[in-house]
């Protein structure tokens, strides 16, 4: 069994960035400049965003982080990413989800400008990566393409199974695993929560990804040998031994799965540093304007 080691691999990648940031400011470039949006005090997004603004430091970008409170208008919001929209000097920018409910997400989505959707959830940017054009990929798929392919796992002709269907992770997932390129070519099932025989639909599988939102939902009877398990999960779960009070709880169990699997990412310190790490991809390329002018 190997373990998928996320954090590693995304401390490379971001050096790697880095080093090309060095190189295209010394040429007399631009230096990436990445924005982030904060509505409310969720504690989970507060601690991703706080990671973001440590990544941007690391990869050598810009960054500026927008604040509000939890009663800002729809209007209010939709005003300020007007204003980034028309912001030549800000190259991407992120609304950090979720957002309140009386504000509409997918409005605010479909409100950012595709080119800078460093994110990659505008409908322009979903289309184009179903049918296979450049474009910004939402980061949690990316970042697990990118660990199948620094770990050389196949997946031409293998069978995969997407354990759910959001639109931020299991449906651009599947469709990134079935596309005429390595990582992909796979034999591509989407399970669910109406999904029947799903034990017997993971027990075929040679690559499962978790994304279900349940803690240890997948167990070792739905686990075939040599699998590759990737858990996107991140649970949090109450640990009174922890000075947080909480810990993270993957979607797989982890302790009776992994003597079964090829290969498995922890949680943490799997999917979750590759996330943040694909946002600091997209900001590269939305800085070289690499997909759209």
């Amino acid at each position: 069994m190997t373990l998928i080691d996320g954090k590693a691999t995304a401390t490379a990648i971001k050096a790697e960035i880095a080093e090309e940031v060095q190189r295209i400011v010394a040429a007399g470039g631009k230096r990436p400049h990445l924005a982030a949006v904060l509505v409310g005090h969720d504690g989970g997004s507060e601690t991703y965003v706080k990671n973001k603004v440590i990544a941007c430091e690391q990869c050598g970008f810009t960054s500026t982080l927008i604040r509000y409170e939890a009663d800002v208008t729809e209007e209010e919001l939709l005003r300020k990413v007007d204003e980034l929209n028309r912001n030549d000097d800000i190259d991407g920018f992120i609304v950090q989800l979720p957002l309140p409910r009386h504000i509409s997400e997918q409005r605010v989505i479909e409100a950012i400008d595709y080119r800078k959707d460093v994110d990659g959830f505008h409908p322009i940017n979903v289309g184009r990566m179903s049918i296979g054009l450049p474009c910004y990929i939402s980061a949690t798929p990316n970042g697990i393409l990118e660990l199948l392919r620094r770990y050389h796992i196949e997946t031409s002709g293998k069978k995969c199974v997407v354990l759910g269907r959001s639109n931020i992770v299991g449906k651009p997932m599947a469709t990134l695993m079935m596309q005429k390129r390595q990582p992909g070519d796979a034999t591509v099932t989407v399970c669910h929560s109406h999904s029947a025989n799903l034990k017997e639909e993971c027990r075929q599988a040679d690559i499962i990804i978790a994304a279900i939102g349940t803690p240890h939902f997948v167990t070792a009877d739905m686990v075939k040998p040599g699998a590759v398990i990737i858990d996107v999960g991140t649970t949090r779960v109450p640990d009174a031994t922890r000075k947080s009070g909480y810990r993270l709880c993957g979607d797989v169990d982890f302790d009776n799965v992994a003597p079964l699997c090829s290969f498995i990412t922890p949680v943490p310190g799997g999917v979750g540093p590759m996330t943040i790490c694909s946002l600091m991809k997209n900001t590269l390329s939305a800085g070289k304007k690499e997909f759209y002018s």
